[in-house]
C-alpha cells in the first residue's frame, strides 16, 4: 500500500530529524552522507510538488530567507539571569560554604554539582509550542532580547521540531551559540585572501553571524549550539535534578555539552577545574571558565536568587591571559559622576583573544601602588577575560625617558577645579552639569532602557544635542521641538517625530526608574527600587535624613549619605522640579507606616503573582504597591505562590493557580488591602 503525499513527507521528515540528531547531537552518524542527501532531495521534491504541505519546521527550511530590515525586540517568558563569578579557589570554597549554611546541611553531607564548560559564545532563548520552534532571541538585558529566529533556524544543532513522544505544550530552552575554533580559523583565512576584515575571536564571530539581517549569511557560518537550561515548561513535569534535565534535553533533540560531569563537594569541583584547565586548548571551542550548578532542583528552589543571579550556581573563571607591552601615554577621562579616571594608552597587544590598546589605572592610589610611569614596560591582564588591567611594571626595563604621572588640577573636559576628598581614592570634577563630559554621560544614563527608556535617543544624538546647546539638563529633552531636531545630522521629519513621541511617552514612568535615572552616586537599579518601595513617594525621599534612609533594606551609611546629599543640592532639586514641571509623573503611595510590632510589613514572606487587567491601577503599579507592602511579586505561578491577584482576561496563570490549589483574590480584595494600610491605587 503506497503512502499518501502527506504521510510520505512526514515519514521523510522524521527520518531526517533522527539522522540530524545522531549526526549533530550524538556525533554518531547512522548513514553515509550520500544516503542522507538522497533523503533530503526526495523530501524537497515532494514539498515542491505539494507546496500546501510545506511547514516551517521541515528540515528543508534551514537555508535562510529574505533579509530583514531590522531586529524586533521581544520579552523573554522568564528572565535570563546572569551568574556570579569566582576567580579563585577561595571564592569557590566560600560559594560551597554559603550553600551548606543556607541548606543547613550537616558536615558529613556532600553537595553534588552539575559541572560544565562555560562556553565563550552568545546566550540564546529557544521557545517551542507544541514541539515546534516559534521564536529564538538573544539574552539582551535579561528581560528583553532581539528576535533572531530566522538566523537560529539555520543552526543544524537546534531542532526545528522536538523529538520523542512526550513533547510539552510550551518549552523555553536556554543555550549558547558558538563558532568552533576550526570554523573561525577557516573563515579568517578566507577573509584575508579576499582582503576582508577578519574576526578578532570566535565569540565575536558568533555574535556577528547571529546578528546578520540576512539569514542566508548566517547559514554559511556553520554555527553550533549547546543547550543547558530551561526557562519554561508547560504541559510536562520538570526533571528532578540538573543532570536529569540535561538528559531530557538530549531526548528532545538538543545538543548538550559532552564534557558535563556530576561532581561532589569542593574537592570534586577542584578536580574538574584542574582537568578542564589542562584540556582547555584541546577543546574545539573557546571556553572562559566553568559553571557549577547545585544538582538537586529542590535545593535550587530553596536557595533561590539574589539580585539577578541564582544562589545555586556560579561561574569559576579561568586565570586571565597576560601579555607585555609599553605605556605610550596616560589620558584622564571624566565619568558621568565627575570621577577623573586615568587610562593608560598602550602599544596595542593581543591578550585573551582581543587586541588591547587601553587599560584603566583606576585612580592615583593605584598608580602609586604600581609605581607606573609613562614609557614603562607593563604586563596586561584581562581580568575575568573581560576588563584590561595593568598587573605589574617591569622596573628592570624602565627607559631613561620614562616620566611620572600626575593628576591634573583642572578638569580636562571643562577646566573646573579637580577635588579629592580626604581619605578618598577618587578625584572628581567640581563642574557638575556644567561639565560637558558629565552632562553627556548623565543624559545617556537618564535615557537608558533601565532608566527613562527613551527609544531612539542614542549616544551620538545626545552628543549632538549637547554640542548644539539644545539640551543642557534632562528637563530640556522634554522641551525639544521638531524644528530643532530637523537641523541635526540624520534626523529627518519622520525620525524626529518618532523621537518626540518616545520622549513624550517616557513622561509616564515609575518612581524607582525616576530615582535611578537621576544618576545618584552608587544608587543602582535595585537600590532605587528598594528606596522607592520603602518610601512610596518622592517628597518622603527628599525629606529623609540619613538615619531614615539607612532603614531601607541593603542601604548602608555611604549610599544613604549620597542620597541625602543629592537632595540637599539646589542644582539637583532644580533639575528634579523642572522634570516634574514638564510632565514627568508616576503613581505614588505613602511613606511606609505599615510595619507591625516585629518590624515586618503586612505581606512580608508572601509571593504574589498579578495577572489579567485591573481597572483601578496598571499591573506595574499594582506590583509596586504589593512590593511596598513587603510582598515578592513573581512572574509565574508555582506551588510556592502565596496567592494570585487576578483581573478580567486572566489566562494561563489563573488556570495554573487553580490547578495547583493556589488562592486567587480579586481587585476588590486588593483595594481593601491598600486602604487598610493607608495606600492609594493612584496618585500624583
Amino acid at each position: 500500500m503506497s503512502l499518501t503525499p502527506s504521510d510520505a513527507i512526514e515519514s521523510l521528515r522524521q527520518q531526517i530529524r533522527e539522522h540530524d540528531y545522531h549526526y549533530y547531537v550524538e556525533d554518531d552518524p547512522r548513514i553515509p552522507d550520500q544516503d542522507y542527501d538522497a533523503l533530503m532531495l526526495q523530501l524537497k521534491k515532494l514539498e515542491q510538488e505539494h507546496p500546501e504541505l510545506l511547514t516551517t519546521d521541515s528540515p528543508t527550511q534551514r537555508v535562510g530567507g529574505v533579509p530583514l530590515s531590522s531586529f524586533s525586540t521581544v520579552q523573554h517568558v522568564a528572565p535570563m539571569l546572569s551568574l556570579d563569578n569566582a576567580f579563585s579557589e577561595q571564592d569557590m570554597q566560600d560559594f560551597v560554604r554559603r550553600i551548606r549554611e543556607r541548606l543547613k546541611l550537616p558536615a558529613t553531607s556532600a553537595v553534588e554539582f552539575a559541572a560544565e564548560p562555560k562556553l565563550d559564545g552568545i546566550a540564546v532563548s529557544l521557545l517551542y509550542e507544541k514541539g515546534s520552534l516559534i521564536r529564538a532571541a538573544t539574552r539582551g538585558d535579561g528581560e528583553f532580547g532581539e528576535d533572531i529566529t530566522a538566523n537560529v533556524r539555520t543552526i543544524t544543532a537546534v531542532p526545528l521540531r522536538l523529538l520523542g513522544g512526550s513533547v510539552p505544550l510550551r518549552l523555553e530552552v536556554r543555550g549558547e551559540v558558538v563558532m568552533s575554533k576550526a570554523t573561525f580559523e577557516a573563515f579568517n583565512r578566507r577573509a584575508v585572501t579576499k582582503n576582508e576584515k577578519p574576526f578578532v575571536n570566535p565569540r565575536n564571530a558568533a555574535a556577528g553571524s547571529l546578528r546578520q539581517l540576512d539569514s542566508r549569511v548566517t547559514a554559511k557560518r556553520s554555527l553550533d549550539c549547546y543547550c543547558y537550561a530551561l526557562g519554561l515548561l508547560e504541559g510536562g513535569e520538570w526533571p528532578e535534578d540538573q543532570m536529569a534535565l540535561l538528559e531530557r534535553l538530549r531526548q528532545w533533540g538538543f545538543k548538550v555539552n559532552p564534557e558535563i560531569k556530576l561532581v561532589s563537594g569542593i574537592d570534586g569541583c577542584s578536580a574538574y577545574y584542574s582537568q578542564m584547565m589542562a584540556r582547555r586548548d584541546q577543546l574545539k571551542y573557546e571556553i572562559d571558565g566553568l559553571v557549577f550548578k547545585v544538582n538537586r532542583r529542590d535545593w535550587q528552589s530553596e536557595l533561590g536568587y539574589v539580585s539577578r543571579a541564582p544562589r545555586w550556581a556560579i561561574a569559576h573563571k579561568f586565570p586571565a591571559q597576560e601579555a607585555m607591552t609599553t605605556v605610550e601615554s596616560v589620558e584622564f577621562q571624566v565619568g558621568r559622576t565627575g570621577a577623573i579616571t586615568p587610562v593608560a594608552k598602550l602599544k596595542p597587544v593581543f591578550v585573551g583573544g582581543v587586541t588591547v590598546s587601553n587599560a584603566t589605572l583606576h585612580n592615583m592610589d593605584e598608580i602609586d601602588r604600581l609605581g607606573i610611569q609613562v614609557g614603562d614596560f607593563v604586563f596586561i591582564r584581562r581580568a575575568g577575560d573581560v576588563i584590561p588591567q595593568v598587573v605589574r611594571v617591569v622596573l628592570e626595563k624602565r627607559p631613561d625617558a620614562a616620566r611620572p604621572i600626575s593628576m591634573p588640577t583642572h578638569c580636562p573636559a571643562c577646566g573646573s577645579d579637580v577635588e579629592r576628598e580626604e581619605q578618598q581614592a577618587v578625584a572628581r570634577c567640581s563642574g557638575g552639569l556644567s561639565c560637558p563630559a558629565q552632562r553627556k554621560e548623565a543624559l545617556k544614563h537618564f535615557v537608558s532602557r533601565r532608566a527613562m527608556d527613551i527609544d531612539g535617543l542614542g549616544d551620538k544624538l545626545i552628543d549632538q544635542l549637547v554640542d548644539t546647546n539644545l539640551v543642557q539638563s534632562p528637563a530640556d529633552l522634554y522641551m525639544l521641538q521638531l524644528s530643532s531636531l530637523l537641523g541635526l545630522e540624520r534626523m529627518g521629519e519622520k525620525s524626529s517625530a518618532k523621537l518626540l513621541k518616545a520622549i513624550d511617552k517616557s513622561k509616564s514612568t515609575t518612581l524607582a526608574k525616576f530615582i535611578y535615572a537621576l544618576g545618584i552616586r552608587e544608587v543602582g537599579e535595585s537600590t532605587a527600587k528598594a528606596v522607592a518601595s520603602f518610601f512610596g513617594n518622592l517628597q518622603s525621599i527628599k525629606e529623609a535624613e540619613i538615619e531614615r534612609l539607612q532603614e531601607v533594606p541593603d542601604v548602608g551609611t555611604v549610599v544613604a549619605k549620597h542620597i541625602h546629599v543629592f537632595f540637599r543640592q539646589p542644582d539637583n532639586l532644580d533639575v528634579v522640579n523642572r522634570l516634574i514641571e514638564v510632565g514627568v509623573h508616576w503613581t505614588e503611595g505613602q511613606p511606609s507606616r505599615t510595619k507591625d510590632a516585629s518590624g515586618s510589613l503586612p505581606l512580608t514572606g508572601q509571593t504574589v503573582v498579578v495577572t489579567g487587567t485591573l481597572e483601578s491601577v496598571s499591573r506595574d503599579d499594582a506590583k509596586a504597591l504589593l512590593e511596598q507592602l513587603g510582598a515578592k511579586v513573581a512572574g509565574s505561578v508555582s506551588a510556592k505562590t502565596s496567592w494570585v491577584l487576578a483581573g478580567p482576561g486572566a489566562g494561563s496563570k489563573l488556570s495554573k493557580a487553580e490547578a495547583l490549589g493556589v488562592e486567587v483574590r480579586d481587585e476588590k480584595y486588593f483595594l481593601s488591602l491598600l486602604e487598610s494600610n493607608g495606600l492609594q491605587p493612584t496618585g500624583d
